[in-house]
């Protein structure tokens, strides 16, 4: 990946929708060439998705809470069935396996409180769980899906 690359994954970070003609000019290519790579990005995996990202307030689902799961069953059929618990469960919107005291972070969204209580209710009937600590974000200070693409010494 050269610094052409980089400069068009941070453009179709920013606007997917931007059409071919204004990359190939921002990155100075023609666009044929601005396509290829384009293209070439989408099929080495680079590119995992193209997605509309929506207001969760206008969705409904303004809250946010980070659960923090500690499980005391650290066996395969256990981490499936949570696995395919949170999975199943569409308000976990990422779910992390951890290192340290905490096992799994989650990231719900929910309305309120209330709701969040009826997610919770869900993921302690489908898998046991030896601890959980729910902590409600107060304001979102920065929200970013975009990745750093800079070249670094460990990543030409």
């Amino acid at each position: 990946m050269d610094l052409i690359d980089r400069k068009l994954l941070e453009l179709l970070q920013t606007d997917v929708t931007m059409p071919i003609a204004e990359l190939a000019q921002r990155v100075n290519l023609s666009q044929t060439p601005c396509w290829k790579r384009v293209q070439r990005l989408k099929e080495t995996g680079v590119i995992r998705a193209q997605v509309a990202l929506c207001d969760p307030k206008k969705l409904g689902v303004g809250t946010t809470v980070f659960v923090a799961v500690r499980t005391n069953q650290h066996t395969q059929t256990w981490a499936e069935d949570f696995t395919r618990a949170v999975r199943d469960i569409p308000e976990v919107v990422e779910v992390y396996r951890m290192s340290g005291e905490t096992d799994y972070l989650l990231r719900v969204v929910v309305s309120d409180i209330d709701d969040y209580d009826r997610v919770y209710k869900l993921l302690i009937r489908a898998v046991p769980l030896y601890d959980v600590s729910s902590s409600f974000a107060m304001e979102q200070i920065k929200y970013s899906t975009a990745l750093p693409v800079r070249p670094t010494a460990d990543y030409p």
